[in-house]
Order: structure tokens, then C-alpha cells, then sequence
């Protein structure tokens, strides 16, 4: 019996390296061999040198839901960097910020930070904390009159997690959400 055991070999998570690829493909804007190579290697220096928690994903991916998530997010992404960009052009006129707290419906680590990273990529608002246990998003809204209100920036986060639900969650998950009803 040996006094140092033998710690188990890490295994490469090819769908993980395929997307960390993919992702170092798309940052360098250059879809060439060697690109695609230093992405793969990149992917498993990641996933074997790198201790990651696995994420459980029991849903599937929906390609509708996730069309419908892409092209959202588009539309979110230039009009909220339209909006910004004349936020900063008005003249003597201080934006009302405010920091909500958004009650998330599905308590999943995989939709939580999903859902806080589409949110934080439109300009205008930046998660500020995310408590995975009780799936409680902190936000801060750049401006809160422009935004509609405290209520419809809620709602915006709520809606931004319902398309990641609906893109990416089993049957299971949007019931236990209330996205879907039961079924007799």
C-alpha cells in the first residue's frame, strides 16, 4: 500500500475544448490552421491543467430557442449601445443609476451565469453579484428612467433568462421554472 496515492489523471472535456477553440477562432478573427490548432492546445492546457467544478447540464440545446436568444441579444446589443451613446451625448443631464436585485426562476449554475453574462455584455447594465444559492442577480442599471423604471429592468432580466431557459432547458427544468405547464 502506498503512502501517496495515485491522484486520478485529468481527463481533456472535449466539448469544452471545442468550444474554448472555437471562441480563440472567433477572438483572433482568423479561421486558419494554425489558429485552430493553438485553440485546441489552449482547450486542453485549460481543461487538464485547471481544476474546474463540472457543470451539470441536464437540458438540450433547442435550435429555435437558441436563434431566438442570438437574434434577441443582437437587437439588445445595439440598442442599448445606441442608447448609451446618446446618454453620453445629452448635454447637463445626470443619469439615475440604481442597483436591482432580480429573483432568478431556475436556480442552475449553467443558466445563472448564463443568464448574468448576457445581461452584463449589453451596455447599460453590469451584474454586480450573483449568489448561486439563492439565484439572486445584483444589477447595476446605468439609467434607470431610461431603462423604463426599476419593474422593467427586473422584467428585462427575467425575459433575458426565460429565452436562456427556453434555449437551452429540458422539459423538466422550464416546468420546475414555470415556463411550461404540466401535461396530463
Amino acid at each position: 500500500m502506498s503512502l501517496h496515492p495515485r491522484r486520478a489523471r485529468p481527463r481533456p472535456q472535449w466539448g469544452t475544448v471545442a468550444w474554448l477553440t472555437v471562441v480563440w477562432v472567433l477572438l483572433w478573427g482568423d479561421l486558419s490552421l494554425g489558429n485552430v490548432i493553438a485553440g485546441v492546445l489552449i482547450g486542453l492546457a485549460v481543461t487538464t491543467g485547471l481544476r474546474m467544478a463540472p457543470l451539470a447540464f441536464h437540458g438540450h440545446v433547442r435550435p429555435l430557442g437558441v436563434a431566438r436568444l442570438a437574434v434577441r441579444f443582437a437587437v439588445d446589443l445595439v440598442r442599448a449601445s445606441f442608447e448609451v451613446s446618446l446618454l453620453a451625448l445629452r448635454p447637463r443631464y445626470t443619469p439615475r443609476g440604481a442597483v436591482i436585485g432580480v429573483q432568478l426562476r431556475s436556480h442552475s449554475d449553467l443558466y445563472l451565469t448564463m443568464t448574468a453574462e448576457l445581461c452584463s455584455l449589453v451596455p447599460g447594465s453590469l451584474v454586480v453579484e450573483a449568489h448561486r444559492l439563492t439565484g439572486m442577480l445584483y444589477l447595476h442599471v446605468l439609467d434607470v428612467q431610461q431603462s423604463g423604471g426599476i419593474e422593467a429592468a427586473r422584467q428585462s432580466v427575467l425575459d433575458q433568462e426565460e429565452r436562456v431557459l427556453r434555449a437551452f432547458a429540458s422539459d423538466a427544468e422550464l416546468i420546475g421554472a414555470g415556463l411550461l405547464e404540466v401535461r396530463a
